[in-house]
């Protein structure tokens, strides 16, 4: 144990504070939540920043992600017991997923720390995280991915970061798909949530394989069934992407009947115009739906993984020139579910 983690500093409300309604990004020298976890929990760890970018993480562009990742891979890790890497709620679930997959083989451990309020407002619970991340790094004794989030009238929970789906509308809580968290902090010591969907401890301290797929690409369009989605208005007669993602209901379906709305006209049209379709999330295990029955023959279908990982691999195989089939199949960070 080296009593030593780095810190990245990247903004988000855990690095903003409260203007007359307003929230607002801060620039410090100095960090007021390393000042607020020492003056509570002392002084046991010695902390190192990095302040690669500093932004409000909805803003976040291709080329504030390559700073982060670059600032990651320049950390010396044979100095560090971890790295916490600080970033904002509003697309965290997305980076989370992004870097449970390009750092898949981290010798340590990288934990994602946020906030839904700034550290002035007494409703924040950013020290909580942060001392979250930094009991679990120091019980770890592996590498891999993970976020430290506490929800409302809970305890802090640690997540692996390629298993976090997105907030919860309007009250931004996070957790994991199938609700199965990987472990949580309790009275100050973390402990491991003993579910058969999560790795032991042994399968995390096991070598694992680089993700070759390190660059992310844009042109991809995201589509979320909703009741009524007419298709038709999908049409690219100027610019067309690269690949569609569509996001299925929670059973595995769409609507695959009647005209507008039939999912399958609109696979038969984006064949014939040569753009890809992949369809998740669909548990193989499930019973299948008649309303589903032939979609994966017509689509690329992403199984036992969820939405926002089926979009991370995606972007990643088109940004890397790899087959989306091929990166899809992989399990890089214990992503599937089976």
């Amino acid at each position: 144990m080296k009593n030593r983690i780095c810190v990245i500093f990247t903004g988000g409300t855990i690095g903003s504070c409260s203007k007359g309604g307003t929230v607002g990004l801060k620039n410090e020298h100095k960090s007021a939540l390393i000042e607020k976890y020492t003056a509570r929990y002392g002084q046991s760890v010695q902390f190192d920043e990095l302040r690669p970018l500093n932004i409000l993480s909805e803003n976040v562009q291709p080329s504030d992600l390559e700073k982060m990742a670059d600032c990651v891979r320049g950390v010396d890790t044979d100095k560090y017991d971890g790295i916490i890497l600080t970033h904002g709620t509003d697309t965290l679930c997305f980076t989370a997923n992004l870097f449970s997959q390009i750092f898949c083989d981290l010798p340590v451990p990288l934990v994602f720390v946020s906030a839904l309020y700034p550290l002035d407002d007494d409703r924040s619970r950013g020290v909580e995280n942060f001392a979250g991340a930094v009991t679990f790094i120091k019980s770890a004794g592996f590498g891999g991915v993970f976020v430290s989030f506490q929800n409302y009238n809970e305890s802090c929970k640690i997540h692996l970061a390629s298993r976090l789906v997105s907030a919860t509308q309007i009250s931004g809580e996070y957790d994991s798909i199938l609700k199965v968290h990987f472990g949580e902090i309790v009275d100050n010591r973390f402990v491991y949530n003993q579910n058969d969907c999560n790795p032991t401890f042994e399968q995390l301290k096991a070598a694992r394989k680089a993700c070759p797929a390190q660059r992310l690409c844009m042109d991809m369009l995201t589509i979320q069934a909703h009741s009524l989605l007419n298709f038709d208005f999908y049409r690219f007669n100027d610019k067309k992407p690269k690949a569609i993602m569509v996001q299925l209901y929670h059973s595995g379906t769409v609507c695959t009947e009647g005209e507008e709305a039939n999912f399958k006209k609109f696979l038969v049209y984006c064949k014939n115009v040569g753009i890809p379709v992949v369809i998740a999330p669909i548990d193989s295990n499930a019973r299948i739906y008649e309303s589903a029955l032939g979609l994966p023959e017509m689509c690329t279908a992403a199984y036992d993984i969820s939405f926002e990982m089926a979009t991370v691999k995606v972007l990643l195989a088109l940004g890397s020139s790899i087959s989306i089939d091929k990166v899809l199949k992989e399990n890089y960070f214990f992503e599937k579910l089976h």
